[in-house]
Formats: C-alpha cells, structure tokens, sequence
C-alpha cells in the first residue's frame, strides 16, 4: 500500500480516537463543496489561510453565510462574532498534533477557544513523521514562505529557505501552538484532509 495512503489512514485513526469528527476527500474541489453544504446560515471566520483560499471557500460560503475574512475586519471582530472557524495547519503529525505558527496570535486563539464549530482544513503535503519534524516544517518551510508571500521585511523572506529566529519587528513566527489533544473549548471539532497538496 501507498506509504502516503497509510499515513492518511494512521492519522485519521488517531484523530478519531483523540475525539475529533474526520473526513477525507481525494480533491479540495469535493472538500470545498462538503463544507458548503454543511456550513449553511452562520457566521464564518478564517485568518487569512491560503489553504481556505485556495478552496474558494469565502466566494461560495457567502452566498448563503456571513463570511469575516481576516485581512479586512478587526481581528477582535473574528474571535466575538464568528460562529464557525476555518483554518489549516502548518503541520500535523501521524498521531494526530496539529502545529501553528502565528504572528499576531489571534489565529492560534480562534483554533482553540470562542467559536461552536471549528474545522482544520489540511492537504497531504502537511503530514509529518512526528512531533520535532512538524515544527520544523511550520519554521523552516510554512513559515518562510508566508513572510515571502507578505511582503515582510525578515531574512526567511529575502530567501524563503528557512527560520532564521530574527529579532526583526516584522517577524511572523512569534507564537506557536500544539495541539496534543483536542480541546475542550469548541463544542464542534473537525479535521478535513485533502488528499491534495494544499497551503505551505
């Protein structure tokens, strides 16, 4: 069987058992069409996520829901008024620890607490060995690319090669959660996997 088939089918066992709902779908076309018909009627928020991007998911949540996108309201008005949270990860492990890296924090905070529903939205190319190679992979591959992708003024974006640990004022990585667990702050928990390479 495909190595990468059998770290998809190890990682949703994992996350089945730690409490999360899972599903898996071979595109992100399917996996955009499943979250529009199951979000419907509600408040939606992400933070700025290329994965949520790339699925077109604020253009066909719209239409039928309130939809806060990250890069044009308060941040503030993300965590009070959302109803649902979309987000993806820098990395997740095959046992199912789901890594982030923000700069602000107001990102990792809405993956944690203050929203009834909550969904991970992850491509394949996230999936890591173990705990040490996901947070290299969200310092080193995601992290840089993103300070690229925004124009900041770091070493990782003149080069998008790797973590540099700077001082600069415009340094995005400056907070980083794990989710070793799920947590207990969010009524509705679920992880989509996309059998596509998704994000950074």
């Amino acid at each position: 069987m495909d190595k990468k088939v059998n770290n998809v089918q190890e990682l949703m066992k994992n996350l089945k058992d730690m409490g999360y709902e899972v599903s898996y779908f071979d595109t992100a076309k399917e996996a955009a069409e499943y979250l529009d018909g199951k979000i419907d009627g509600k408040t939606v928020a992400s933070g700025g996520s290329v994965t949520v991007q790339q699925l077109g998911l604020e253009e066909m949540l719209k239409t039928h829901n309130e939809f806060i996108w990250h890069w044009k309201s308060d941040p503030l008005e993300i965590a009070a008024n959302a109803d649902v949270y979309l987000s993806s990860a820098n990395a997740i492990t095959k046992a199912g620890e789901i890594v982030n890296i923000d700069g602000t924090g107001n990102r990792v905070a809405s993956t944690i607490f203050g929203h009834k529903e909550l969904y991970f939205i992850i491509g394949i190319n996230k999936i890591c060995e173990d705990l040490e190679s996901a947070i290299w992979r969200a310092r080193n591959i995601a992290a840089p690319i993103n300070a690229k992708r925004l124009k900041r003024n770091t070493p990782c974006a003149e080069r998008a090669d790797k973590c540099y640990n700077c001082d600069s004022p415009e340094r995005i990585c400056r907070v980083l959660s794990v989710h070793w667990k799920k947590p207990r702050g969010t009524p509705y928990q679920e992880v989509v996997i996309v059998g596509e390479e998704l994000g950074f």
